[in-house]
């Protein structure tokens, strides 16, 4: 068999788009992913064909992955998550929305008859998992800042307190950024007596950074969850998009399936998965430690203060919800919109300063919106 070369023609679409990502990578403020990585080290594994199939923590018949370095990775979030000792596992996902049905799905095969509770700032991915799953949904209010309304939430809870009530906590809104409460959510169910009852956190963006920031906010197994997913090309950063996700080792036992033919028990939702994605979120963790982690948190925190700072001083009506790196306004122009890829809804906006974001960007963001507000007057 001979290897052909690409064409020039060929050639040149790589070229064109290699130049279009670059370009569109530079100006980019409006969606939480992480660019400041480099993982040349890495790229020797490219040339293999990981796939880490199956529960990370039962070996497998096929041996090419990177399951040893993945179950590190999970280790790393179970302790950082403050998973209860010994009864903790999870695996390295194709992103939160996997995360996230994940844990709907094991909340669903604990109790079948439970219904979910969400906020109306809840990402659009968890209507479509509770189709997938057929769940029974009730959709909650949120506060004015995109936080879950804790009163409607209970409310709403007391009309259906015969049914197990399992709950999608927001860490950190799509729009907002707003975190819901998870020891809240959990006085609530302990005030209506609710016996039978599942916590998912969804914590895509805001959960890596949450564990390490003071103070913490309520959101992990100590404060009463059952599961938590998290993104790891949001706030880590990685070429491609991954996830994990972080449950109670005794539920996982209730959905386990053995799987004769791979040799192993395949408790995860896509059977095959990238062995390439737990190596970048081993790299990061072991190249910054929860020092640089944390450095990283601080940095983004900073940036997102000074935006607001100089959004304001323009008349600009900024805000943000507490330790938060999401700064919300109402929504520019369409062009700049575009310039920035900046998400508009209702006529708000935000831009998301992710730990690449530094003070250089916030200001020729800024020149540009001063430059437009010259033109219109």
């Amino acid at each position: 068999m001979t290897s052909g070369n690409l064409s020039a023609t060929d050639q040149h679409t790589l070229s064109d788009l290699l130049e279009k990502v670059k370009n569109q990578t530079d100006l980019f403020l409006g969606y939480p992913v992480a660019k400041d990585f480099d993982y040349q080290e890495l790229t020797d594994f490219l040339k293999y064909p990981m796939n880490n199939l199956g529960d990370p923590f039962v070996t497998s018949t096929y041996g090419v992955g990177s399951r040893e370095l993945e179950k590190e990775v999970v280790a790393f979030f179970a302790n950082l998550f403050r998973a209860p000792e010994d009864n903790w596992w999870g695996y390295v996902t194709n992103g939160g929305s996997e995360g996230n049905l994940y844990g709907l799905y094991l909340a669903r095969e604990l109790h079948p008859k439970g219904m979910v509770y969400y906020s109306e700032a809840t990402h659009y991915s968890v209507q479509k998992n509770l189709h997938l799953l057929n769940m029974s949904n009730i959709v909650i209010r949120t506060q004015e800042n995109g936080e879950i309304d804790y009163d409607d939430l209970e409310y709403t809870i007391r009309m259906n307190r015969h049914m197990p009530v399992i709950i999608m906590a927001n860490i950190g809104t799509t729009m907002t950024e707003a975190r819901d409460d998870v020891a809240k959510i959990k006085a609530i169910l302990k005030k209506l007596a609710i016996q039978h009852y599942y916590i998912h956190a969804d914590a895509a963006l805001s959960g890596t950074y949450s564990a390490l920031i003071e103070p913490r906010p309520a959101f992990d197994f100590e404060d009463g969850a059952d599961s938590i997913a998290i993104s790891g090309h949001k706030f880590f950063g990685s070429p491609m998009p991954c996830g994990v996700v972080i449950a109670k080792k005794s539920n996982r036992d209730r959905i386990a399936r053995s799987v004769a033919y791979i040799g192993s028990v395949d408790t995860t939702i896509t059977g095959s998965r990238n062995g390439h994605s737990p190596l970048f979120l081993w790299h990061t963790i072991k190249r910054l430690g929860i020092a640089g982690l944390k450095a990283r948190a601080l940095h983004s925190l900073e940036t997102a203060a000074y935006a607001e700072l100089k959004l304001k001083e323009m008349g600009i009506a900024a805000w943000r919800n507490t330790n938060a790196i999401t700064v919300n306004f109402p929504a520019p122009s369409v062009a700049i919109c575009k310039k920035w890829q900046l998400a508009a809804e209702n006529g708000h906006s935000h831009i998301i300063c992710m730990p690449n974001v530094n003070q250089t960007h916030i200001d020729l963001f800024i020149a540009d919106l001063k430059a437009e507000m010259v033109l219109q007057h």
